[in-house]
């Protein structure tokens, strides 16, 4: 049965197409629409049940967050990454949790993962600082996630080197407001954040490996089989399932548009055979992305419900799809826009805004692709991959 939280986006349909464009000229979402998405429940759909969390399966949740593609591409990519954090945030410290929740189970939480700070050992935690890039829906978030490497008393990397994920109070760092000034996704409000000298309470960090492989959940008591997911199996996929929905948002709007298009030779859109056959074979394939994701995360799920552990031939794997069902999602929208002629790029027409979303989301790091499917070939062939070559 449909999570209920899928059916709800329908229900804000209205408001995101129409706050869309507001959001895009302000660079970030409006407050209304951060309302109306905690009213969804869509942030809360990977959080732990005893803080007011639906626990929900991870399909169920990407699924959720490419509804949001039909109506704006910036609230879908939102739902996506703060979206996922609550997953995380379940792995840490019983104490942070309840910082974090214990007033308001839909405080949000901003990331990222990108290890541009340093964290050097003092007695009950850290000193941090760094500054970050791409911290999405942060205008809106109480508290981020940074990633960190640990120092030494001279300021270099530890040897071997350690990683940590560290989450910090809005009043431990700073939003660059003018940061974020882009060609896609605008609405998404990705700025900048900085940490300056900010003291983090051993608590309130945690070992990113321990969270990348699984283990993390069992240190803090959380048995529940969400929680023993290995992190590459589930944040990728939720920015990939981003990236599905704003495909499906680019069909959704080219169909609109095409209804009642003229061309220039005076003919109606809808009355040329090639341009339906592309777009339907372009529908077809952003339909194959949304289907393997959703296979392979339920696939994943199921193995872990049963007591298992997620091996490393299906990391991988699932990597390798992660990756592939963006750029072939992305492919297809190229071929549906590109059937749509000159009037698609005006300002007005909001096909443009999902297009331009799609190939902004296609930038992130998550899918850089030729590592990814070396390592998966690799590993296919018993060679490993090369240390760092793929984040799984």
């Amino acid at each position: 049965m449909k999570h209920e939280v899928i059916d709800r986006v329908a229900t804000i349909g209205d408001h995101l197409v129409k706050s869309a464009e507001d959001a895009a000229r302000a660079g970030t979402l409006d407050s209304s629409t951060v309302a109306k998405m905690k009213e969804v429940g869509v942030v809360r759909m990977l959080q732990p049940v005893d803080f007011g969390g639906y626990e929900a399966r991870p399909a169920e949740f990407f699924e959720a967050v490419m509804e949001f593609g039909k109506y704006d591409p910036a609230a879908c990519w939102v739902a996506g990454v703060v979206g996922v954090h609550p997953w995380e945030l379940a792995m840490n410290d019983p104490r942070l949790q309840e910082e974090v929740w214990g007033d308001d189970p839909d405080t949000w939480v901003a990331s990222p993962y990108a290890p541009s700070g340093m964290a050097v050992p003092v007695d009950g935690g850290y000193v941090f600082n760094g500054r970050w890039q791409f911290s999405s829906g942060t205008d809106h978030c109480d508290w981020v996630v940074l990633g960190a490497v640990v120092g030494d008393e001279n300021g270099q990397p530890v040897e071997p080197m350690a990683m940590l994920h560290i989450m910090l109070p809005r009043a431990d760092y700073t939003i660059v407001d003018d940061s974020w000034n882009v060609m896609g996704l605008e609405g998404t409000g990705s700025k900048d954040v900085i940490v300056k000298d900010a003291f983090i309470p051993d608590y309130r960090a945690v070992d990113a490996a321990e969270v990348m492989d699984g283990r993390a959940a069992a240190a803090v008591g959380r048995n529940q089989p969400l929680y023993r997911l290995p992190w590459a199996t589930v944040f990728p996929n939720a920015i990939s399932a981003s990236m599905i929905g704003i495909a499906e948002g680019v069909l959704e709007a080219a169909l609109e548009y095409q209804r009642d298009r003229i061309t220039v030779m005076g003919t109606r859109a809808i009355d040329d055979p090639y341009s339906k056959a592309a777009i339907g074979e372009a529908a077809s394939d952003i339909r194959s992305a949304r289907t393997q994701l959703l296979y392979n995360a339920e696939e994943m799920f199921e193995v872990v419900e049963r007591g298992e552990e997620v091996s490393y031939d299906m990391r991988i794997q699932s990597r390798r799809d992660q990756v592939r069902v963006a750029f072939r999602a992305v492919e297809a929208a190229d071929k549906i826009f590109a059937r749509c002629g000159g009037n698609a790029i005006r300002l007005d027409k909001p096909l443009q805004r999902f297009w331009r979303g799609a190939h902004a989301g296609l930038q992130h790091a998550i899918f850089v692709s030729g590592p990814t499917y070396d390592g998966w070939a690799g590993n296919a062939v018993g060679r490993p991959p090369e240390p760092g070559a793929v984040l799984c």
